[in-house]
């Protein structure tokens, strides 16, 4: 089975060593979590069990030696979609092991304008993500194998201009 035919389930259910996610849209309250933003936005408390799930999931990989990592490019002033992902959503997923680093280009070029979001894994496959204009999640591709490379770079330039996320929170957080 070539990476193009599995899916992006398949890819995050089988990789061995590192999973790292790019994200680069300011709101993705189209996608999921709907009710919880929505929570967020009335000003309630965090449910208890917001994200256990995922957490759960994130708990298995990084207690048995993966890594799970991403890189957020955001500038400020933030979204309020961003203030809850990153002041909700960044903060639980780090109890299951989740590592998060900000990108910030509020003062400086991005140097990955017009990369899309993905998931790379292992450095040895890609899933693009594909989301609407008003952010809504559309599905994931994975890519053909000739194309990591080149997602491999995007990654390793996103990590080398990243600040660790609870650095810049402590800076610039809610």
């Amino acid at each position: 089975m070539t990476s193009s035919s599995k899916t992006l389930g398949d890819l995050f259910g089988s990789f061995r060593r590192e999973a790292f996610r790019l994200e680069t849209l300011d709101d993705y309250s189209k996608s999921g979590n709907v009710d919880a933003y929505h929570t967020y936005l009335a000003g309630e408390p965090q449910p208890e069990d917001y994200n256990s799930g995922w957490v759960e999931e994130l708990r298995s990989h990084t207690e048995n030696g993966k890594r799970v990592h991403r890189v957020h490019i955001v500038s400020r002033p933030l979204t309020d979609y961003l203030r809850f992902e990153l002041g909700w959503g960044y903060r639980k997923n780090m109890t299951g092991g989740e590592e998060f680093s900000i990108l910030d280009v509020t003062d400086r070029l991005n140097p990955l304008a017009g990369v899309p979001d993905f998931w790379c894994f292992d450095s040895e496959s890609v899933a693009v993500m594909n989301y609407d204009g008003a952010g809504k999640y559309l599905g994931s591709k994975a890519l053909e194998p000739e194309r990591v490379a080149e997602f491999t770079r995007y990654r390793d330039t996103a990590l080398a201009h990243a600040e660790p996320f609870t650095e810049w929170w402590a800076k610039y957080g809610a």
